[in-house]
C-alpha cells in the first residue's frame, strides 16, 4: 500500500469524489455535504396544508364566536400572534443555524417579569436594560457554543437553568405596572412579524444565504469544527434569538389581562420550538420554508382562541408537546424529500460514491500494480526446445570408451 503525497495539496473533493471547484456553483454544500441542490417543493406542499388548516380553524372560530375576530378581541389576537411569532422567530433563527436556543422561554418569562415591575418607568427605561442583559446573555451562550464547539442545545439548556434560578426567586405573580397598551399598534406588530417571517424565509431560500446560515450544521463528525465563518454566523444567530425572545416576553406581559406568574418558562420554549418545526424548519438545521412560520403561528394562536368559548384550559406543555411531535414528523418529511435529488451533474458525469482509496487526511492510496505477464529471463530462451533422451546426450560420445581398449 502506498500514499500519494500530491493528494494532500490537491483541491478538496466532495463526498462524490468531484472537485469542489467544479461543484461550487451547482451544489449547496460542495465541500462536505451531499451533492445536489435542496428541493423546495416539499415545503410548498406542506405550507398549503398549513394554510388549509388555518382557514378551517378560523372558520370554526368564526362560527363559534364571531366577536373573537372583530374589534378589540381581534387586536388582542394579532398581538398574541406577534408575541408568539417573536419567540418562534427566535427558535427558528437558532434552529436553522444548527444550534437551537432552548433558553428562549426562560428569557421571555424573565423579560415579562422585568417589564411588569419596571413598566411604569417608561418604555425606554424598561426596555434598554433588558435589551443589554439579553444581548450579553446571548453573547455568553454564543461564546460557549462556538469557542468550545459544543452542541447548542446543551449550552443553551445550561443557560436556561441559570435564568430559572433567577425566576425561582420570585415568590408570587407580578402585576403589570404602567399603562402601555400594545393593542393600539396591533396591526403594526402583526405586519412587522409577518414581514420578517416571510422575507426571512425568502432570503433563506437562496442558495448562498441558506449555505451561509446552515454552515454550522454537522455533516460528518459532529465534534469537528466547521470554520470561522460558521462560528460567526452561529454566534450572531444565538445573540439575535435571545434578543427576539426578550421582545416577545415584553409583548406577552403587556398584552396579558392579569399579572405575570413566575415559573420556569420552558413551556414557552417547547411551544416555540414545536411551532417552528411544525412550520417546516428541519430539526437538523439549514432547511426551512417561506410562509410556514407565519401560517403555523397563526394556526396555534387561533386554535387557542377557539378553545376559549368552550371553557377549555389548554396547557402550554400539552400544546407544545403536540406540535413538537407533529414537527418531528415534518422534519422527517423535509429531510427525506428536501435533500438533493441523486442525479448526474452537468459537465461532470454521473455522481459516484467516494473511492475506497480516499483517506480523511486528503491522501489517496495508489492502486496495486497489476501482475506482469512474464519476468525477464537471465538466461537465453531456447526457441525450439525438444526433449533429449539421457542416454543420447553428446557427452557420452565424447568420452573414451574403455571397453574398446579391452577388446584389443
Amino acid at each position: 500500500m502506498a500514499y500519494d503525497d500530491a493528494g494532500r495539496t490537491a483541491p478538496p473533493e466532495t463526498s462524490s469524489g468531484v472537485p469542489a471547484a467544479v461543484l461550487e456553483n451547482i451544489f449547496d454544500d460542495p465541500v462536505h455535504g451531499e451533492p445536489g441542490r435542496d428541493r423546495i417543493a416539499v415545503h410548498v406542499l406542506w405550507e398549503f396544508v398549513l394554510l388549509a388548516g388555518l382557514v378551517a380553524m378560523a372558520w370554526l372560530l368564526w362560527r363559534e364566536d364571531a366577536d373573537a375576530l372583530r374589534g378589540g378581541a381581534l387586536k388582542t389576537l394579532l398581538v398574541d400572534v406577534a408575541a408568539l411569532g417573536l419567540l418562534t422567530l427566535a427558535a427558528g433563527l437558532s434552529l436553522r443555524a444548527g444550534a437551537v436556543n432552548l433558553a428562549i422561554g426562560p428569557v421571555a418569562l424573565a423579560a415579562a417579569l422585568h417589564f411588569a415591575e419596571q413598566g411604569d418607568r417608561g418604555m425606554r427605561e424598561a426596555l434598554l436594560p433588558a435589551l443589554a442583559v439579553a444581548a450579553a446573555a446571548g453573547l455568553a451562550l454564543a461564546l460557549a457554543v462556538v469557542v468550545l464547539h459544543v452542541p447548542g442545545w446543551a449550552a443553551t439548556l445550561a443557560g436556561a437553568a441559570g435564568v430559572i434560578v433567577y425566576l425561582e426567586r420570585r415568590t408570587g405573580p407580578v402585576t403589570v405596572q404602567g399603562d402601555y397598551d400594545p393593542r393600539r399598534s396591533a396591526l403594526y406588530f402583526f405586519v412587522g412579524f409577518a414581514a420578517v417571517a416571510v422575507l426571512g424565509g425568502l432570503f433563506a431560500a437562496m442558495k448562498p444565504v441558506r449555505r451561509l446560515i446552515g454552515r454550522f450544521r454537522p455533516v460528518a463528525d459532529p465534534a469537528r469544527r466547521r470554520g470561522a465563518v460558521a462560528a460567526t454566523v452561529t454566534a450572531l444567530a444565538l445573540v439575535g434569538s435571545t434578543v427576539l425572545a426578550m421582545l416577545g416576553g415584553v409583548l406577552i406581559a403587556a398584552n396579558g389581562d392579569g399579572p405575570v406568574a413566575p415559573g420556569t418558562g420552558l413551556d414557552w420554549t417547547v411551544l416555540a420550538v414545536g411551532t417552528v418545526m411544525l412550520a417546516g424548519t428541519s430539526a437538523y438545521g439549514r432547511r426551512g420554508g417561506i410562509f410556514g412560520t407565519l401560517f403555523a403561528v397563526c394556526l396555534v394562536v387561533v386554535f387557542l382562541a377557539w378553545t376559549v368559548p368552550y371553557g377549555w384550559t389548554v396547557s402550554r406543555w400539552a400544546l407544545g408537546g403536540a406540535v413538537l411531535g407533529v414537527g418531528l414528523l415534518v422534519t422527517r418529511l423535509v429531510e427525506k424529500f428536501g435533500r438533493p435529488r441523486p442525479a448526474a451533474t452537468a459537465g461532470t458525469g454521473p455522481v459516484r460514491p467516494p473511492r475506497d482509496g480516499a483517506l480523511s487526511g486528503g491522501w489517496t492510496m495508489t492502486p496495486a500494480p497489476e501482475p506482469a505477464d512474464a519476468w525477464p529471463s537471465v538466461l537465453p530462451v531456447r526457441q525450439h526446445d525438444t526433449p533429449v533422451e539421457a542416454w543420447e546426450a553428446p557427452r557420452w560420445d565424447s568420452e573414451p570408451r574403455r571397453w574398446d581398449a579391452d577388446d584389443r
